[in-house]
């Protein structure tokens, strides 16, 4: 169980630079944007340190991925998935995928140019947009989180 161990410490600093991470570019770094009226230099600042963090959050989720994937294979729990009182281990699951999506395979593909000529169009929109979308995963994150902390000590609430 010392491997167990090691994978939740693992798995908990994933998380938590991962989602301490969205909560910055969502409540600091988006707001200081459109508060400079998305000019060029905060722009430019924008992008310099969302290309920063972007490489931390795909380590920290691909981290926090392998750890989860590890300690469901090890502890066999892949049964409480089926489990109301268990929401909690399906939303996680579920705000991983949709990180894991973004981070790996949409913005490289597509969201990176679509929010670069965004920007050049209507900078304010572009803004407004992204800004809603870190919203949305930001508080469902954080549902999710206080679930599992609630739920991994017993409080399964359903």
């Amino acid at each position: 169980m010392e491997a167990v161990a090691f994978a939740r410490i693992v798995h908990v600093l994933g998380v938590v630079i991962w989602i301490g991470g969205v909560w910055f570019v969502t409540t600091i770094i988006i707001p200081s944007v459109v508060e400079k009226g998305c000019d060029k230099d905060s722009v430019e600042l924008f992008e310099c340190l969302e290309s920063r963090f972007s490489l931390q959050a795909r380590a920290a989720v691909l981290l926090t991925g392998l750890s989860g994937t590890y300690m469901l294979y090890v502890t066999d729990s892949w049964a409480l998935f089926l489990r109301a009182g268990y929401w909690w281990l399906f939303s996680m699951s579920f705000v991983w995928l949709v990180f894991a999506l973004m981070l790996f395979i949409l913005e490289p593909l597509f969201l990176h140019r679509w929010f670069a000529n965004a920007i050049k169009v209507a900078p304010q929109t572009a803004f407004q947009h992204i800004n809603w979308m870190h919203w949305v995963m930001l508080m469902f994150s954080l549902v999710t989180i206080a679930g599992a902390v609630a739920g991994s000590h017993g409080w399964l609430w359903l």
